[in-house]
This record gives structure tokens, C-alpha cells and sequence, in this order.
């Protein structure tokens, strides 16, 4: 045995063996550590190329920006198209099989393209009572039928008032359908016409059978031809008027036919502006 690996038997220290090969002083082998190094080094790398890719993308995007903005801002101003008829033109609306209110040889024409459940075409009846007061048998309305799409109860409520119109109860119906937009139902119209004392046989008829469908079709593919896209619309003796507009709005276009035809304009209109 060698003095080194003798212990010393004074109370001294113990002679302890030599540090193993590849130990950085009993820390973490060599090999690991360099692993460990070079692991390091290869995600920095990884993270630096991934910004540099991030880098390079975003300016590219920029770029591409950077052109269509000088592109739009070059390009020539377009005219935007109008969102409906033009109110300054004077369109034809037939006639032909509406319901008409009011003296059928009036001066003035109001059609009204409407929808038995839109609740503005319901908020525009007052203001049509007015114009039928005021300007007396200087004007007559029209009915024309627009049910939307997106109005579950507008087509069967067209049908219903149609069915009503052969027995010539068209706006007594028209009125009772706007009273209550809530119940527009089958049993609803049945209710409805025994109220108005229609025969119901023939009424319930003609609303199952659809017999006025091609009617109310012919009215809304009409409406699509003048441009309207939406409801109430009204044509004023042919001049545009969209929405349910007040009295004022409805009095301006009477008046200007009214003195076209060297018709009087009522006073309660006249103030009207």
C-alpha cells in the first residue's frame, strides 16, 4: 500500500483518491457540458433564423400594402350607384288589378309598394289617412304587394287581403292585417273575414288555393325592375319616395303635380314644407 492511500492514524485528514478522469472537480462531465453548449448555441440560432424569417415576412406584407394603397389612391373615382330609383326621374307603375283607395279618376296617383308585417309600412298609414283628408278626391292609392323575403307572415297576409279583394273588402282586411301584426295566421284571416262579413267558403277558397300568387309575384317582380329594394315605397305620380316619410315629404311632390296641372293646392297643404 502506498502513502498516499494510507491513512494517517494521527487525527489528520484521509487521503482521498485522485479526481476521475473527464470530472470538472465532481461538477457535471465534460461531454454533457459541451452537449449542453452546443444544444444552446443551435436553439439560439433556431430562434434567430425564425425572427429573421418573421422579419423578412412582415416586410413583404408591408411592401405589398404599400402598393395597393398607392394603386387605390391612384385609381380614378368611381361613381357610386344609386341604392334605389332616382326620385328626380319619372317611372311608369302599372295600374292594372291594384286595389285602389280614393277617387279612381284622380289627378294624383300614390302607389305604394307594402308588406302586411313590416312595421313601417303599419307606421305610414296614418300619414296616408292625412293625405286622403286633405287632399280629398285629388288623389287615389294604389296597393301593390312586396312581401320580403325575410317576413314570414307577408305572403299569406298578401294572399288573405287579395282573397278579400273579390268581394270587394280589399282595405277593410288591409286595415285589420296592420292593426294586429301579430297574428297573421290562417286562423287569424278566417277570424277576420267573418268579421267583415265575407263568405267564408269562397274566402278560404281562394286564400288555400293561392289563386292571387301570380298577382303578388307580377307586384314584386315589378318592384325589383323599378329599383325598389325595400319597403314602404311609394311612387308619387311616378316621382320616387322612399320610406315612411311625413306628411311634408308626400305634400311637396302633390303640390308640384297639383300645380303642373293648374290644379288648386288645398290649404291645409300649402304650409306643408
Amino acid at each position: 500500500m502506498s502513502k498516499k492511500n494510507r491513512e494517517r492514524r494521527d487525527g489528520g485528514d484521509v487521503t482521498r483518491p485522485a479526481p476521475a478522469s473527464g470530472n470538472n472537480g465532481g461538477g457535471a462531465p465534460t461531454w454533457l457540458s459541451t452537449v449542453l453548449s452546443v444544444a444552446a448555441l443551435a436553439f439560439c440560432v433556431f430562434l434567430w433564423m425564425d425572427q429573421k424569417r418573421a422579419a423578412d415576412g412582415l416586410k413583404k406584407v408591408e411592401e405589398k400594402v404599400t402598393v395597393l394603397s398607392t394603386q387605390l389612391a391612384n385609381r380614378p373615382a368611381q361613381q357610386q350607384r344609386p341604392s334605389g330609383p332616382d326620385p328626380a326621374k319619372v317611372y311608369p307603375v302599372s295600374l292594372e288589378g291594384a286595389p285602389v283607395k280614393g277617387n279612381p279618376k284622380a289627378p294624383i296617383v300614390i302607389a305604394e309598394f307594402s308588406d302586411f308585417q313590416c312595421p313601417f309600412c303599419s307606421r305610414v298609414g296614418p300619414t296616408i289617412k292625412q293625405i286622403q283628408d286633405v287632399y280629398g278626391d285629388k288623389v287615389k292609392v294604389i296597393w301593390k304587394n312586396l312581401p320580403l323575403s325575410f317576413h314570414p307572415n307577408a305572403m299569406p297576409s298578401a294572399l288573405a287581403a287579395m282573397a278579400a279583394n273579390d268581394q270587394g273588402k280589399y282595405w277593410e282586411f288591409h286595415d285589420k292585417l296592420f292593426a294586429d301584426q301579430k297574428n297573421q295566421k290562417r286562423e287569424d284571416f278566417i277570424k277576420y273575414a267573418k268579421e267583415l262579413n265575407l263568405d267564408v267558403a269562397k274566402f278560404t277558397a281562394a286564400f288555400d288555393s293561392g289563386k292571387h300568387k301570380g298577382r303578388i309575384e307580377a307586384d314584386a317582380a315589378e318592384a325589383a325592375k323599378l329599383g325598389v329594394t325595400g319597403t314602404p315605397a311609394f311612387f308619387v305620380n311616378g316621382r320616387f319616395l322612399n320610406g315612411a316619410k311625413p306628411f311634408a315629404a308626400f305634400a311637396e311632390l302633390i303640390n308640384a303635380e297639383l300645380q303642373k296641372q293648374g290644379i288648386p293646392i288645398p290649404a291645409a297643404a300649402q304650409t306643408a314644407g
